[in-house]
């Protein structure tokens, strides 16, 4: 596909429409989003992550068949849009990255040093957890978004996230709330989702893992919030920390009800 004929051709169409409508350069981008995931990279990504889910891999030669995603050893059919959530075997409440980490150390054997030397996808490739969690990403397209509140230790969680989210500091004096706490605010051609409110959740969530048009590898949610404290210029959590965990279930309890799209494409 030529990005560039797009381009063009949703420019023409703006212009021919600027008699009748203005459109904002955000719809105009959404517009260019909407043709690319028509033919989303991103299932090439699913594809191996569903190959590696059932592939038996590391010193154990297992597969990740037998993990539990929270419905049941294996089942990945709607595991996304209820994560994060509690798992007893741990006794602490897991997003789906850190649960896919967590079974390929204890199921394949893995040394999780192996695993996360390289956590966020670059120039060198997108990791085989990435792709993983694609894959159940994938399972979960066009369900409802509902992560549970059951357990103690899940509204715990939800309640610290939503403390970080308001917290400000930093050299900026800012804050997750600073710019996603409120409607209308936006970077550049960026509009930024108000988190506090259902829909503005949804957005924060739907799409996500993404595939990087610029860089032709998948990212990931925990790259998100990690890359939003660099941002901040706050100090960046460790990878697969309880304070990226917790953020992501404040937003995910926040779009409970919203529609769960699959991995999408971004810039």
């Amino acid at each position: 596909m030529n990005i560039r004929l797009i381009l063009a051709a949703l420019a023409g169409s703006a212009l021919a429409g600027s008699a009748m409508a203005q459109t904002s350069p955000s719809e105009d981008f959404q517009k260019f989003r909407d043709v690319m995931e028509e033919d989303n990279p991103a299932e090439l990504f699913e594809a191996r992550g569903e190959e590696y889910w059932k592939t038996p891999r590391g010193p154990k030669n297992a597969s990740l068949e037998q993990c539990d995603l929270g419905l049941g050893p294996g089942v990945v059919n709607g595991a996304y849009v209820q994560m994060p959530r509690y798992f007893a075997d741990v006794d602490q409440v897991m997003d789906a990255e850190r649960r896919v980490v967590h079974c390929m150390v204890t199921l394949q054997g893995l040394a999780f040093e192996e695993v996360t030397k390289q956590p966020f996808s670059n120039d060198k490739g997108t990791p085989d957890h990435v792709s993983v969690v694609t894959y159940i990403a994938g399972q979960s397209r066009d369900m409802k978004i509902a992560p549970p509140q059951n357990h103690p230790k899940e509204r715990e969680t939800y309640e610290i996230g939503k403390e970080i989210f308001g917290f400000r500091a930093g050299p900026y004096d800012f804050s997750c709330s600073t710019c996603h706490g409120a409607d209308g605010r936006r970077i550049r051609m960026q509009d930024l989702p108000n988190l506090t409110k259902p829909e503005g959740a949804a957005k924060g969530i739907i799409g996500w893992p993404g595939y990087r048009m610029t860089g032709g590898f998948m990212l990931t949610s925990q790259w998100r919030m990690t890359d939003c404290f660099r941002q901040q210029r706050f100090p960046q959590p460790k990878y697969l920390s309880d304070t990226i965990t917790a953020i992501l279930a404040y937003q995910a309890v926040n779009a409970r009800g919203q529609v769960y799209r699959g991995p999408g494409i971004k810039r």
